[in-house]
């Protein structure tokens, strides 16, 4: 039977659909922007279906979930931008996806979740992403989630914006606050293999699983990984949370695709390492490393691309 991807023209949700293409599985795509399900589900679209339909919409999405067998739910805001809100997208969103999923009988459900999600926290985008694993953990459904690190691939959005901004910045560029903060970048092939495992693995049932890749890396080594692939040099200025956060605030209220935001800041106070990685202890993977051939994608990255993305907010790749 059908999987329903939600997000399926997001950087996980497409990836994960091309994952189960590639395995001869049938795929609904509910998509927000049938214009950005085309440009990255183009090569694709013959051999899924595609709907429309915005997790935000709680009776509106409800058809798309008639006649499937599992859904896979991606659908998820790291920036509120355009009115939107972590509790309105994170949570209700994800509260409003396991409602539809089980009026419409759907045994299984994938939650992608996110690495050091919890509600107990001040940080509103952990907490909102732990609210919402907490709901789908307290339902009757046969649920898994997974919980990545920062994930990294061709689309990403965290590790271009270094490479963009490099672009754009001579000669000096910012360790963000002493580039201390410890990252275990996960690459999105492994996230997309993870999770069309755990649909044919009942073993993952009722697990919250951890993804990460095989290091751990400061941001500061981060930077200087993008700065070497990119062919380039500068000199890493210390740059601290509290003296960017001024400029920051400025740059998410007047740029629509502002590549940062004062939330996500505050996250740099929260290890985002994975020591128990399911990755190599229950899937039993090895891990693609945030290094050489695994990160060329970034010189891709122009100031052209950088410019229109920061001005307009429009998807770029």
């Amino acid at each position: 039977m059908t999987i329903l991807v939600t997000g399926g023209a997001g950087f996980v949700g497409n990836n994960v659909i091309r994952k189960l293409v590639e395995q001869g599985k049938p795929v609904r795509a509910m998509v927000r922007h049938p214009e950005k399900a085309q440009k990255r589900l183009g090569n694709v679209s013959g051999d899924i279906e595609i709907v429309r339909g915005d997790v935000t919409d709680r009776h509106g999405i409800k058809a798309h979930f008639e006649g499937c067998s599992a859904v896979v739910h991606t659908v998820a805001i790291s920036m509120e931008k355009g009115g939107a809100t972590y509790e309105e997208v994170n949570y209700q969103g994800t509260i409003n996806v396991v409602d539809a999923a089980r009026e419409a009988g759907v045994p299984r459900f994938i939650n992608v979740s996110q690495n050091g999600a919890d509600s107990s926290l001040p940080y509103r985008f952990l907490a909102s992403k732990g609210r919402a694993q907490e709901y789908v953990a307290a339902t009757d459904l046969q649920w898994t989630a997974v919980r990545p690190s920062a994930i990294f691939g061709p689309q990403d959005e965290f590790f271009n914006t270094f490479a963009r901004l490099l672009r754009l910045t001579p000669i000096v560029f910012p360790l963000i606050g002493g580039g201390k903060a410890e990252f275990q970048p996960v690459s999105i092939y492994d996230v997309a293999e993870a999770i069309a495992r755990s649909l044919d693995d009942n073993k993952t049932i009722g697990q919250e699983l951890a993804l990460g890749g095989p290091e751990v890396l400061t941001l500061g080594a981060i930077e200087r990984r993008i700065i070497k692939t990119l062919d380039t040099s500068r000199i890493l200025v210390p740059a601290p949370v509290g003296l960017l956060r001024p400029v920051v605030a400025i740059m998410q209220n007047v740029l629509p695709g502002s590549p940062v935001s004062t939330s996500l800041l505050d996250l740099l106070a929260v290890p985002n390492t994975v020591p128990d990685n399911a990755l190599m202890n229950v899937f039993l993977m090895d891990p693609i490393p945030f290094a050489g051939k695994h990160i060329t994608y970034l010189r891709e990255a122009s100031a052209g691309q950088a410019l229109t993305k920061f001005f307009t907010g429009k998807t770029i790749n």
